[in-house]
């Protein structure tokens, strides 16, 4: 519950961020998400140093003149990007939104296990996902998608964030008996 509650997105990260090594073994927590079939329709993608540099040179690419050094320093904003690429297994029993469904608790879940290690991380979506020269840059076969990435690394401050406060969602949960019956027409 700590973890849960006390996990941000963090916008200012700074190294350490984990190791291949560390971030394989919090995945592998993580990928004990739910995963109807166990099928792991999803993969990783590090990207440190210079493979953040030749992502923002791509994505800075496709952008316009005006806009190019603002969008190659993005990928500079934390010493490890981990994109998420979305595998599904195309004709599986499993259906698509289902094993969308696996790859974002898995997602989620890494987000959490990296925050109970002192680690910082933002999940970042936009121009990356929609980009042609990312998916080749990244290896993405056709049937694959993009999903975001996380940046991760450590956060700038020593306090950690303030405890969210578990709010009143009584009316985000309803039963068969207290659903509103329709109007008879």
């Amino acid at each position: 519950m700590t973890a849960v509650l006390t996990r941000r997105s963090r916008h200012l990260l700074h190294e350490p961020a984990p190791c291949d090594a560390e971030f394989a073994y919090l995945l592998g927590g993580a990928a004990a998400a739910p995963d109807h079939g166990g099928i792991r329709p999803w993969r990783w993608v590090l990207l440190r140093g210079e493979d953040r540099e030749a992502l923002g040179a791509c994505l800075a690419s496709e952008a316009e003149p005006e806009q190019r050094d603002r969008i190659a320093r993005k990928a500079l904003r934390a010493p490890l990007m981990a994109a998420l690429v979305f595998c599904p297994s195309a004709g599986h029993k499993i259906p698509e939104w289902e094993q969308m469904a696996a790859a974002s608790s898995m997602a989620y879940g890494l987000m959490l296990l990296m925050h109970s290690r002192g680690y910082g991380s933002i999940w970042r979506t936009g121009r990356l996902c929609e980009s042609p020269g990312a998916r080749d840059l990244l290896g993405l076969a056709p049937t694959e998608r993009l999903l975001g990435s996380l940046d991760i690394g450590t956060p700038d401050g020593t306090e950690p964030p303030a405890r969210r406060r578990i709010g009143n969602l009584a009316d985000r949960i309803s039963t068969l008996a207290s659903r509103p019956v329709p109007a008879a027409t």
